[in-house]
């Protein structure tokens, strides 16, 4: 039980005040039992919102109405709060910052460590700023300390527009790093939060934006099955972890709104998992009931609906007309009780409690950080740079093209494409706003790599629609080194906008092969900057292109952990970084994006034959398995199974090794059951000729299935265990070898 995280059940005071928000309170602001720390938390929220007027209730969940936080309370001493932080990759518009990877990057680390001391560095910042903002008397927007981060959707398409915000298309990856986001972000004091997580979009979510039709309408038809087993696990993770708010998604849910989804908000999300704090709906989500979806006809049905399913707090349209301003309305229609308005007003009041900010900011060890300290600070920088390097996926390196030695220079390098010197371009959606003095792009990282540099972008922008054909040539020819940097930047996928297909995007493809034709036998790197997986088939088959590197949007430190990982210079420079997500040959693996059955999606229903395959990557060691114990080899109920290797370092260099644990079951051609699915992963540093010994827990809930009678059921027979560094009997291999082991329900 998270009891320093959740907001037990109150008791209800039924009391109406009849006094408006300017009256003068007998007491003076500060003196109330809220405010006494010596009371319990429950104390002191009930007698909080006891003290409320309606009116005021309502501009709280209303978020301000026409404002961009939600108002002040004089009477009460009470100051005014912004609920709207981003800090998916760093803290969001609110001055500088440290921008690390976006979060499919992050992703790929394969690391609990990685995504932890991220979020935890991002909620340093956040804080650290919050509290130079309060002491300023501003509370605008994205100044808050509650984030709308992580997202923690599932990548259940290629084309879909925001899988860079996502942990992949592994639920159990996706929400085992979604709980070290909360947790690394939200702290570990026993009494206070240093910054509050939002996991979102909360739920059955992932497409499609904008092609073939707009999310604000979409209905997504999902089986029971899929619901349970791949849409709500990471959700699932994150309420384990601690979350203080999920928000609800702009889509239908089988005919029913998630801002409105009873089913989804109370039956799941508060009775079955235990959920106390805050959902806040996407922005618009509350008016798109009404205007797209045309479930209410009215703002105070929408507002009625929307709180009585479990939606607390409303992010408005540009908060232009928030509908939670009709909540008077709908309580005198009686639509609304008020005192489903009182109760739905608590988990606000609890979280800013939780953050300290009705204390005496001497208790609040989180109301001392300053930004000046903090904000870009030197282990920050080193943070990102680190986990830059640490997030690049190798997909090809040819005759060990890759490290390069220490010291060594071309006489001519080529650098080439429209993402080699594109600042934006490399940060992704959701990021901080760059600072120049600590960021550096691939050109400004990797002209070292030559005594001269010839650079050529080859297109007038991303999207490649004029190409300069001649200026690649003259920049190509005579160089010792072409490196190509290709991909699609924000500005090609990204909220609001999804892609029609996997290709490179315009005419980067025909930039590469004339890259490769002007060469002239020097060798040829290629960089891809992106989320969703690209058609890289002609690069991987041809000779002249001897490595292919996936580097997602790295932000700030991209050129220099470029070159640090190249020199295999420092920590996470031999590349360990996995695939998170499938990349397919074509899009003709992959039915319709407005599909929402899991059928012939993701390793773990799919038997195509990939281009890449979930899970890998390749490093400039080579890591040998060996001593493989699986028990016990029959399982009951209430076991757990345990999993021993013993990994070694047989490569010429030391580095980590990204050690990954399937499960197959003999059932898996039943259509709930996947052909495999990973349930254990850890990333370990291993130093050449030396080894590590590792343990993996495989708990009954990992392989239990979602059944025709509405329940998790553990199937009887035998269940395959695979334990290496990529997945078993996959085509494209890393080099590792994998060990099979074996258990049974009986």
């Amino acid at each position: 039980m998270r009891t320093n995280v959740l907001l037990v059940a109150l008791p209800l005071i039924v009391l109406r005040l009849t006094v408006t928000s300017d009256a003068v309170s007998a007491e003076k602001p500060g003196s109330f039992p809220f405010n006494d720390p010596s009371l319990s938390w429950d104390e002191r929220v009930e007698d909080l919102v006891g003290r409320l007027t309606l009116d005021e209730i309502t501009l709280q969940m209303a978020n301000g109405g026409p404002h961009t936080h939600a108002p002040s309370i004089p009477r009460l001493g009470i100051s005014p709060y912004a609920w709207d932080a981003e800090c998916i990759s760093g803290d969001v518009e609110a001055g500088p910052a440290t921008s690390f990877p976006q979060a499919l990057g992050l992703a790929a680390t394969f690391s609990y460590e990685a995504v932890f001391n991220v979020s935890q560095a991002t909620g340093i910042e956040v804080r650290a700023k919050f509290n130079n903002h309060s002491r300023h008397g501003d509370y605008g927007h994205h100044k808050g300390t509650s984030c709308w981060s992580p997202v923690v959707n599932i990548m259940r398409d290629p084309r879909w527009g925001r899988n860079q915000e996502t942990y992949g298309e592994d639920p159990y990856l996706s929400g085992s790093l979604a709980a070290a986001f909360v947790k690394g972000l939200q702290g570990a004091h026993p009494r206070y939060i240093r910054a509050n997580a939002g996991c979102k979009h909360f739920d059955v979510h992932g497409g499609p934006e904008n092609i073939p039709t707009s999310r604000s309408s979409f209905n997504a038809q999902v089986l029971d099955r899929d619901w349970r087993m791949t849409f709500l696990p990471a959700f699932k993770a994150c309420v384990e972890a601690g979350t203080y708010s999920l928000m609800c998604s702009y889509n239908k849910i089988r005919g029913i709104p998630a801002c409105a989804n009873k089913e989804l908000l109370t039956d799941i999300l508060r009775n079955e998992w235990g959920f106390r704090g805050y959902v806040v709906s996407d922005e618009a989500a509350i008016e798109n009931m009404m205007k797209k979806h045309h479930y209410t006809h009215t703002k105070a049905e929408t507002v009625a609906v929307s709180i009585n399913a479990g939606t607390n707090l409303e992010d408005g349209p540009k908060h232009v007309d928030p509908f939670y301003l009709a909540i008077p309305e709908a309580v005198r229609k009686g639509l609304l009780n008020e005192s489903a308005v009182r109760e739905s007003v608590k988990p606000l009041f609890y979280t800013r409690m939780r953050l300290g900010l009705f204390d005496p900011p001497a208790m609040n060890p989180y109301a001392k950080l300053e930004p000046s300290t903090v904000v870009q600070s030197e282990a920050h920088r080193q943070l990102s740079l680190e986990t830059a390097m640490r997030s690049f996926v190798l997909l090809k390196n040819s005759e060990s093209f890759l490290p390069l030695k220490r010291g060594q220079q071309f006489g001519t390098v080529a650098i080439l494409g429209p993402m080699a010197d594109n600042v934006p371009g490399i940060f992704g959606d959701y990021s901080p706003t760059p600072e120049m003095k600590y960021t550096t792009t691939p050109l400004q990282g990797l002209r070292a790599l030559g005594k001269m540099t010839h650079y050529e972008p080859g297109c007038d922008n991303t999207a490649c629609f004029i190409y300069n054909q001649t200026a690649v040539k003259i920049a190509t020819q005579g160089a010792d080194l072409v490196i190509v940097c290709l991909g699609t930047g924000s500005e090609l996928e990204c909220e609001g906008n999804d892609r029609r297909n996997i290709n490179l995007p315009g005419r980067q493809l025909e930039l590469l092969q004339d890259s490769a034709r002007y060469a002239s036998g020097a060798p040829v790197l290629l960089l891809l900057f992106n989320a969703g997986p690209l058609d890289v088939s002609w690069a991987v088959d041809d000779r002249r292109v001897q490595v292919i590197l996936e580097c997602f949007f790295p932000a700030q430190s991209t050129g220099e952990a470029l070159r640090h990982m190249f020199y295999r210079n420092g920590p996470g420079s031999n590349p360990a970084g996995r695939l998170p997500a499938t990349w397919p040959l074509t899009l003709d693996q992959y039915p319709p994006i407005v599909n929402y059955t899991m059928e012939g999606r993701t390793y773990r229903y799919s038997e195509a034959k990939p281009l890449f395959p979930f899970g890998f990557g390749l490093s400039y060691s080579k890591f040998l398995y060996r001593s493989l114990n699986v028990r016990p080899n029959v399982l009951h109920f209430t076991n757990k199974i345990l999993v021993d290797v013993y990994v070694e370092n047989k490569g010429p260099y030391d580095g980590e090794e990204v050690v990954q644990v399937y499960v197959a079951s003999s059932n898996h051609s039943l259509p709930a059951v996947p052909q495999r699915q990973l349930v254990g992963f850890q990333r370990v540093f291993i130093p050449n000729g030396e080894g590590a010994s590792l343990r993996f827990t495989i708990t009954v809930e990992q392989i239990s299935t979602w059944d025709d009678k509405q329940r998790f059921v553990i199937l009887q027979g035998s269940y395959m265990v695979y334990v290496g560094g990529q997945q078993p009997e996959q085509a494209v291999t890393t080099g590792s070898n994998i060990l099979t082991g074996q258990f049974k329900v009986v």
